[in-house]
């Protein structure tokens, strides 16, 4: 029997100032979140999305290591992204990059959990690149 680490990071990103246009645009948003699962180097297993009315948009991204989302709020410029994978091999924080670089917020505001370590860790990622105000 194959044995896996049971450790992964956790980014939560919240984006503000974001073109509403952009964050209204599902296709758009899923071509941006595979595109930063491969920049990250997670494999996709598949992509859900949901346009709503009159406006936003939920975008998944399901990863053998885990996944990404969106969930967005176009009338408030504010998206909230989720980053989680498993294992060494795949870099998160560089997802998140892709996304802050394509969406173009004002602010973002972010957290990094460690998981699957015994206690989870979080730590601010105020001095880390993925954040931005």
């Amino acid at each position: 029997m194959t044995t896996y680490s049971t450790s992964g990071r956790h980014i939560a990103v919240d984006v503000w100032g974001v073109s509403a246009e952009r964050l209204n645009d599902v296709e758009w948003l899923r071509e941006q979140l595979v595109e930063a699962a491969e920049k990250s180097g997670a494999t996709v297993l598949g992509v859900q999305s949901k346009a709503f009315e009159p406006q936003g948009a939920t975008v998944l991204v399901m990863l053998s290591e885990s996944h990404i989302s969106i969930h967005t709020y176009p009338e408030h410029g504010f998206a909230a992204i989720d980053c989680y994978t498993c294992g060494e091999t795949v870099d998160p924080e560089r997802a998140v990059e892709h996304l802050l670089d394509v969406l173009k917020p004002k602010k973002a505001f972010g957290k990094k959990l460690i998981r699957g370590e015994g206690e989870m860790a979080v730590s601010d990622l105020s001095d880390a690149p993925v954040v931005r105000s």
